[in-house]
């Protein structure tokens, strides 16, 4: 790393520091929603959402981790209080031994969709309705330059 690839600017750092600060702000009032109306801390919501959207409902736990950005332990931890409420099951591979698969039940299935319009309702007020059109076009160019493995 070079001197100059290492040093930031005033404005540089100012947009770091406020796309942090957006991202905190976002996700405190996310989890408040959800904590309020469903019990649900927005992190177990997003291992639900993620199962919901999989084929029959289930991951594998490394592809799950990789998707919630947890780490591994990090994710056990979560997939045991989740199981612990009934919401998701392990299931082994039959493929693997060492594979673990998160499976949604019906009661999981059933608490993502209550929480799924509280989630949304709250994406559209603290992002989306903040953003015209033309914002949106750009904010979604400069996030899939940002989300570019390739960098």
């Amino acid at each position: 790393m070079t001197s100059q690839s290492s040093t930031m600017s005033r404005t540089e750092l100012a947009v770091w520091r406020t796309m942090l600060r957006a991202q905190v702000q976002i996700s405190r009032r996310l989890q408040a929603d959800l904590l309020a109306d469903h019990d649900l801390a927005l992190g177990s919501y997003d291992v639900l959402m993620h199962l919901g959207e999989a084929p029959d409902g289930r991951l594998r736990m490394n592809d799950l981790a990789d998707r919630v950005l947890l780490s591994r332990s990090g994710l056990t931890r979560l997939v045991d209080r989740l199981q612990r409420d009934g919401l998701v099951v392990r299931q082994s591979c039959t493929s693997d031994a060492r594979g673990l698969y998160a499976v949604l039940t019906p009661a999981g299935r059933a608490r993502l969709a209550d929480a799924t319009p509280t989630y949304r309702q709250g994406v559209r007020e603290y992002v989306l309705s903040r953003l015209d059109e033309p914002d949106l076009r750009t904010f979604g160019v400069i996030l899939d330059k940002l989300a570019d493995e390739g960098v």
